[in-house]
């Protein structure tokens, strides 16, 4: 089963939390055991497992990518977003989940998000499950 979903970001930066349409995904697909996937394809966006009962948490993750990779550098690409290119490929397009009894196999505090690293932009992810 496949499903796309489109989202709306609303600044350069930014983690969303898109468990709750993963969730739904799983179980409007009937699917019992198996394994969710969920992949951006942006090359500067990416998609991450975190905590998600902490926003402060999204923030911090934010603020360190910012630390080690500044937007303004000495880069060559000349668009102006190579930090944004660098950031997707450190966190990755995809996430591979669990599937048991139905659920999503999440621990107590984890979260799928969207990350966003050069906004606010109209994205799309894939929800892939087998």
């Amino acid at each position: 089963m496949f499903m796309t979903h489109t989202l709306r970001t609303k600044a350069r930066e930014e983690l969303i939390d898109i468990t709750r349409t993963v969730e739904e995904d799983v179980k409007s697909s009937g699917i019992k055991e198996g394994l969710c996937v969920v992949y951006v394809p942006h090359t500067t966006a990416a998609v991450t497992v975190n905590e998600h009962a902490d926003p402060d948490v999204r923030q911090d993750i934010l603020k360190q990518l910012k630390v080690l990779v500044p937007k303004d550098c000495d880069y060559s690409h000349l668009e102006g977003n190579s930090d944004a290119h660098i950031k997707s490929s450190l966190i990755g397009a995809s996430q591979a989940i669990p599937v048991n009894e139905g659920r999503l196999v999440l621990g107590t505090w984890q979260g799928v998000f969207f990350c966003e690293f050069d906004g606010p932009r109209s994205r799309s992810f894939y929800v892939t499950l087998t």
